[in-house]
């Protein structure tokens, strides 16, 4: 079973690969980038913007300083706050329990910092934008030149928003330049995609034109890349496959002539001997001994013989396509009986055979696949040996089984192949090895609507071999079709 991640990428074609591969890259990019510029802008412009506001605040302070009297009254509170503050901030100056005109939220942290005679800032959201509350306590000078901490506190509120307007539109351009190169990593894709999937569309249709047969199909070296270079191994292959099935060919074609001529020299020998086993068949009950068995033997022999070589020319013909059908309208029926009767075996098969199924076939090529069937399950299965008939309504099926141990899980795939004798798996192996492959070879001579007929093999749960023919009501002649292979 195809693991569901590899299914999945086998859904997806190469192209849309390449176009998210390039897609992801950009959308990774892009928000690294863009992250990485806002946060770096904002830290630096921020920074700036409280440094410059510190050193502001310290600077209005030395040019005020000292005009306090201890304590302040609310008037010189107010003032110092007025003389501090400016159009980008708002000053308050708190001095025990009093505190100028103006107030705002401060942090206790802030507050605490300051307390302790130290400078302090610290940003704050206010209404999502950010604020700078910036800290510091006044100090008195003493007359010997030493100063102390006077209780007065000044607070500074700048407001940062214009700063974070400036950080929202470096992010706005970031993600527009993201978007741009976005767009442009498509763009590279698509180009990519294309140089890249034109050889390899045009490798898989020469592929599939050499998987259909033509076996003269090149393709156009461009290049020196690595696609490059699968061409020309393609194109290596290609003409090394052309040369040896073009040899096999040969030597297939000069094996079915030798077996096609040889078969045809032997008949009239055989034919001349067959006439003389005639007569040994009449006299070999009264020779004496070891001459009449053996006149029984060169009769048995010939006749083996005989029937090799009218299979091989049978085959001959279905290997070079000039097999033909006879076509006639046939009682399936009345035909299976008089195969069997004919053989002597009506006794021995338990027949299932409904009256009333007419089919235009070959009734000689019938004979020879039921007669064949039937013989194989005599021997090598057990009896009995049963053969049914069923109809569909374009076709018909018959069924032969036998109560034998079966066909071995091995033999199934092979039982069909020529000469081959299932020696491991039957009791005993007789005949040529080819009856069971021209039978098979006349089913499939037998085409209904451009389908072949079938012959297949398989065992019964219970123990048994059954093969199953099936066969079209209303054959045609496979020279009509251009031919059977």
């Amino acid at each position: 079973m195809i693991p569901w991640h590899r299914a999945r990428a086998m859904a997806l074609g190469l192209r849309t690969r390449l176009l998210l591969a390039f897609a992801l890259l950009g959308v990774t990019t892009t928000a690294v980038v863009a992250s990485g510029s806002y946060f770096q802008a904002r830290t630096v412009i921020l920074q700036q913007a409280q440094d410059a506001a510190v050193a502001s605040l310290t600077d209005q302070l030395s040019k005020v300083y000292p005009v306090l009297s201890l304590p302040p009254s609310q008037q010189e509170l107010d003032l110092l706050a007025g003389q501090l503050s400016d159009r980008d901030s708002r000053t308050m100056v708190h001095y025990r329990e009093r505190w100028s005109s103006g107030t705002e939220q401060l942090t206790p942290e802030l507050r605490q910092e300051v307390a302790a005679g130290r400078i302090a800032w610290q940003r704050v959201e206010r209404d999502g934008y950010p604020v700078l509350l910036i800290g510091t306590q006044l100090r008195i000078d003493r007359p010997d030149r030493t100063s102390v901490a006077s209780g007065v506190e000044v607070y500074s509120v700048r407001s940062l928003a214009p700063e974070q307007q400036s950080i929202d539109r470096l992010a706005t351009l970031a993600w527009v330049t993201g978007g741009l190169s976005l767009i442009l990593a498509v763009l590279l894709a698509l180009l990519a995609a294309q140089g890249v999937l034109r050889p390899v569309r045009e490798l898989g249709r020469a592929a599939r034109r050499l998987g259909e047969g033509d076996l003269s199909t090149r393709l156009t070296v461009r290049g020196v890349d690595e696609l490059a270079d699968v061409t020309r191994t393609f194109n290596d292959t290609a003409a090394t496959i052309e040369r040896q099935v073009g040899e096999l060919r040969r030597m297939e074609a000069d094996a079915r002539r030798f077996v096609a001529d040889v078969s045809h020299e032997l008949r009239t020998p055989l034919a001349a001997m067959t006439a003389v086993t005639d007569v040994l068949d009449e006299e070999a009950d009264r020779l004496p001994g070891d001459a009449g068995r053996a006149a029984r033997l060169v009769s048995q022999e010939t006749q083996s013989l005989t029937q090799l070589v009218n299979d091989l020319i049978e085959v001959s013909r279905f290997d070079s396509g000039t097999a033909r059908l006879a076509l006639d309208d046939v009682d399936v029926a009345a035909a299976v009986t008089a195969t069997l009767r004919l053989r002597g075996w009506t006794d021995r098969v338990r027949a299932d055979l409904p009256a009333g199924v007419v089919a235009r076939l070959d009734p000689r090529r019938l004979d020879v696949i039921v007669a064949n069937l039937v013989g194989n399950a005599f021997r090598h299965g057990t009896e009995p040996v049963s053969v049914r008939l069923a109809t569909e309504p374009d076709w018909f099926t018959i069924e032969v089984t036998d109560e034998g141990p079966g066909l071995d899980p091995e033999v199934l795939p092979h039982v069909f192949d020529r000469f081959y004798k299932a020696d491991t798996a039957r009791s005993r192996s007789e005949g040529s090895g080819l009856g069971l492959a021209i039978a098979w070879e006349n089913a499939r001579l037998h085409r209904h609507a451009g389908q072949p007929g079938s012959l297949v093999a398989s065992n019964r749960p219970h123990g048994g071999a059954v093969f199953t023919l099936r066969l079209p009501r209303s054959a045609s002649d496979p020279a009509d079709a251009g031919g059977v292979r």
